[in-house]
């Protein structure tokens, strides 16, 4: 590719939502009905995400966090059990585990995949150990096979954050259909989007069942149930629930853009092979890591910068690509790093050393739906512009 000296006007953003006429009507039909919370709507889209991802059970609720708090309930995690996560996500992931009261244990990650190494995992198995969370990063499926060895030996619960992997696949089956509870993210910038939301998935009946109670105030009939029942105004609250409920406004979104989950995944997938082909000549940089045995969904892009060829930093090249009028993002800073995980768990610098030099490295680059070829090759064009 010839470089040029062309600077767009706008800004090409990291991530943007990918929402058609399909999506605008099918929010405006359910504002027009009047029943705006939980409903027929929630419970349709529920039925065809269990279907699309091969489960029996799928249980919309108000976020992924709010998915990975009950499953951790519904797990059995409490005050006095560990959890083995991963140093190297969102916020997120760990502190739903400090929500129930038990203590996350990091586990390192591999460099190159920026996912959690099954053997660090096993050197931190303790007698309090109750359950492991890996993430599957960037859409990457994590090595499901070691982790389920894992959990098998010692009796955990393995509890998937799948918030980058709807549509990805381990070995011919689909992420939320391997651990024993997946929760996905239907946050505004995910490749499924319900602008808030998100779905755990199982196959174990009574964890289903516990989480279908609790998710929302623990009532036995929700306002949708009781508007069919004769008694429309009774309920009964049988434990402790909490408000995780998902609105069908959120579902008719949510229906449209599974209708077309296959199709935005062919758009990013031709983003990503025009990046692969950009940039794995370049010593200067590392492309992202792909599956040989399954789909990576490929929510997010993230090169890994080799510093050593360079003469600017990670920072000094997201500064420089924003002058070149293109959004870049750091995916993540180690929880480790942050003051919360210091100050009530005693971590520090130096914990982790794998996603320490990673964080370091790291860059993502644009990448949705939305971006066209030449969108694509202005970015590229910019980052050889930025560091050659």
């Amino acid at each position: 590719m010839k470089l040029s000296n062309r600077k767009r006007d706008k800004v090409i953003p990291l991530c943007r939502p990918w929402i058609g006429e399909a999506e605008i009507e099918a929010v405006a039909e359910v504002l027009k009905l009047g029943w705006l919370s939980t409903g027929p709507k929630t419970a349709e889209f529920e039925r065809r995400f269990a279907e699309y991802i091969g489960v029996k059970h799928a249980l919309a609720v108000s976020s992924c966090t709010a998915g990975l708090h009950l499953a951790l309930i519904a797990a059995g995690v409490g005050s006095g059990d560990e959890v083995i996560t991963t140093p190297y996500t969102f916020t997120a992931t760990s502190e739903v585990i400090a929500y129930t009261g038990a203590r996350p244990v990091f586990a390192d990650i591999d460099a190159r995949t920026l996912n959690i190494l099954p053997e660090d995992i096993e050197k931190r198995v303790t007698k309090a150990t109750k359950a492991i969370i890996p993430v599957d990063i960037a859409g990457l499926p994590c090595e499901q096979e070691s982790i389920i060895q894992i959990a098998n030996r010692h009796n955990l619960c393995i509890i998937d954050d799948a918030a980058h992997a709807v549509s990805a696949e381990y070995r011919g089956v689909k992420i939320g259909a391997i651990a024993d509870m997946s929760s996905f993210s239907f946050y505004a910038t995910k490749n499924l989007t319900t602008a808030e939301g998100g779905m755990v998935t199982t196959d174990n009946d009574d964890f289903a069942n516990q989480i279908r109670l609790i998710h929302y105030h623990a009532r036995d009939k929700d306002a949708w149930a009781r508007q069919q029942s004769q008694n429309r105004w009774y309920y009964d609250v049988t434990a402790q629930g909490y408000k995780y409920n998902m609105s069908d406004i959120q579902a008719a979104l949510g229906l449209c853009q599974l209708a077309k989950i296959e199709k935005q995944y062919e758009r990013r997938i031709k983003i990503v092979d025009r990046y692969n082909k950009a940039f794995e000549e370049m010593p200067e940089i590392v492309i992202p890591k792909d599956i040989e045995d399954g789909k990576h969904a490929w929510h997010l892009y993230i090169i890994q910068l080799n510093t050593e060829r360079l003469n600017i930093t990670r920072d000094e090249f997201i500064n420089a690509m924003l002058e070149e009028n293109v959004e870049c993002g750091v995916h993540y800073i180690p929880l480790h790093f942050h003051m919360f995980y210091q100050q009530k768990y005693g971590y520090k610098k130096g914990d982790f050393p794998n996603a320490e030099k990673a964080y370091e490295r790291v860059a993502t680059l644009p990448l949705h739906p939305n971006l066209t070829e030449d969108d694509a090759d202005y970015v590229i064009e910019a980052v050889k512009r930025v560091i050659c």
